[in-house]
């Protein structure tokens, strides 16, 4: 049930990064060949379920080549409870929209984002959803990973 990490070859790529939750799903968008991301939105889920024409229109607006998910793995590495609903949305959004799905291990990711939302913020007390901001760490981590890949 484990999703492929990375694709096998060496062609440019545009990606939509997940960050899934039951309650939002933060989304961003990046490329390969600079390896950044940038925020795109947070999209209400009901019961993890999002409204998969949001997710349509955004896929008309960006073009992603590639679909990458926060896999959300527990501190010690194992299965946590949100991970197999996490790979169930990937797979889904793979029948849905037909592009390859790869998988990114998500731990810390949110902590990192925090900590992005603070910064930024000037260490504001009231917190936003910080879920775009998790999806973009996501997806900077699998282009970093990616191009490190390639060199091996």
């Amino acid at each position: 049930m484990i999703l492929d990490s990375f694709p096998n070859n060496n062609e440019p790529l545009s990606a939509l990064g997940f960050d899934y939750g039951t309650q939002r799903i933060g989304v961003a968008f990046g490329q390969s060949l600079t390896g950044t991301a940038r925020r795109v939105c947070v999209l209400k889920a009901k019961d993890g379920i999002p409204d998969w024409g949001q997710i349509e229109t955004l896929i008309s607006e960006w073009k992603p080549s590639v679909f990458v998910v926060g896999i959300p793995y527990n501190l010690d590495g194992s299965e946590s409870g949100l991970m197999v609903r996490a790979i169930k949305f990937a797979n889904r959004l793979n029948g849905r929209f037909h592009k390859p799905i790869y998988g990114m291990d998500e731990r810390l990711s949110s902590v990192e984002a925090t900590e992005r939302w603070l910064e930024e913020n000037k260490g504001a007390k009231k917190r936003a959803a910080i879920d775009d901001i998790a999806a973009q760490v996501i997806l900077e981590n699998w282009f970093s990973e990616l191009a490190a890949s390639k060199k091996t």
